[in-house]
């Protein structure tokens, strides 16, 4: 899956439903048929939607994992605790459930934000609050992760 483009403000309804934004829906056109997984953030207040193919190949790397380490079995847990599997309906739209919704403080207003090869999905007002909270930060943080002196672009 290529990257996805693009930062999206949308509505919630009362069930918590909502509608993909056209140009989203056809980025992510080939994983519809395939479903997505829904999680919590690790870092941030916000929600996580995986295509299948991407949330397997992550799986993959995790199921690597010894088990038999309890940092690693608390990990293991931690990081799967409230994931749900989630189909987009025939009208294009995915329900976000409530437990999902209470952690991520999801009000009507949210924001869906492309993140590589995942959505990142916001209440919008703690949306605008960390992407001014981290403004300062940037030129440091860009930097640091990508001002390395090789032919990688600092990427390695």
């Amino acid at each position: 899956m290529s990257s996805l483009i693009g930062t999206y403000e949308c509505k919630v309804d009362a069930k918590g439903r909502l509608m993909l934004p056209a140009a989203l829906k056809k980025q992510l056109a080939p994983a519809l048929q395939n479903g997505f997984v829904l999680k919590r953030a690790v870092f941030q207040p916000c929600l996580e939607l995986y295509p299948m193919a991407e949330w397997e190949k992550l799986m993959q790397k995790i199921n690597k994992l010894n088990k038999f380490k309890k940092k690693n079995n608390d990990f293991i847990r931690r990081f799967t605790a409230g994931v749900k599997i989630i189909e987009v309906d025939a009208t294009g739209r995915l329900l976000i459930p409530k437990d999902l919704v209470a952690f991520a403080d999801i009000s009507k207003e949210i924001v869906m934000s492309s993140a590589i090869n995942i959505v990142e999905i916001w209440d919008k007002d703690k949306y605008e609050k960390a992407i001014e909270d981290a403004a300062g930060d940037f030129a440091d943080l860009a930097e640091e992760v990508m001002g390395q002196d090789d032919d990688d672009y600092g990427i390695s």
